[in-house]
């Protein structure tokens, strides 16, 4: 009878681990797909206060492009 107990509470265990593991790697996945166009990137920088010329909106996307999403966070 220790059974009916036992395995519910390992399969839930197991399952919440593996959809966190599961969404984390979704949603990293999803991060480093993320492209932005000149617009969209004119106006996250207007919701934060600047003003970008032509120069830095291309060095912005190319910066962005380059940018690699780290593997492991360092602790």
């Amino acid at each position: 009878m220790w059974y009916h107990w036992v395995i519910p509470i390992v399969t839930l265990l197991i399952g919440l681990a593996g959809g966190f593991y599961g969404g984390t790697y979704y949603l990293k996945k999803q991060i480093s797909n993320m492209q932005m166009d000149e617009k969209q990137m004119q106006a996250m920088a207007r919701s934060m206060g600047m003003n970008l010329n032509q120069k830095q909106l291309k060095q912005m996307s190319r910066n962005m492009k380059n940018m690699k999403m780290p593997k492991k966070f360092p602790k």
